[in-house]
């Protein structure tokens, strides 16, 4: 299973960063008053369920996490959306997708791609 990790500081985005030259780093912003935003988790949370640990899933709160949130968008030059997935290897945006967009079968194709 994959693990699960919330960034609620800069240190951890930047650490999260860090992790993506070992090994893949899926960023999921995350905002807990919308039910669009709440099926995506749902989706992401059955990946976590179905992959192994070579992938770590890190989640955003974006309405309880603005500044970090806001720092990702500006740091991996990806426009703020929510709900969002940024994919990272060796610290680079290799996919991201946003909205419905956010499903199972996408997360596993992007996942099992040779970035």
């Amino acid at each position: 299973m994959a693990e699960l990790k919330e960034l609620t500081t800069s240190q951890d985005l930047e650490a999260a960063l860090e992790e993506s030259c070992r090994r893949k780093v899926l960023i999921f912003k995350h905002s807990t008053q919308c039910p669009i935003s709440a099926h995506a988790w749902q989706e992401v949370r059955n990946y976590i369920q179905q992959t192994s640990d070579d992938v770590q899933v890190a989640m955003i709160k974006v309405i309880e996490s603005r500044s970090v949130s806001n720092q990702a968008a500006k740091d991996l030059g990806v426009k703020h959306e929510s709900p969002q997935v940024i994919l990272l290897n060796n610290k680079n945006v290799v996919w991201h997708t946003s909205h419905q967009a956010i499903t199972l079968i996408n997360l596993i194709q992007a996942l099992n791609n040779k970035y």
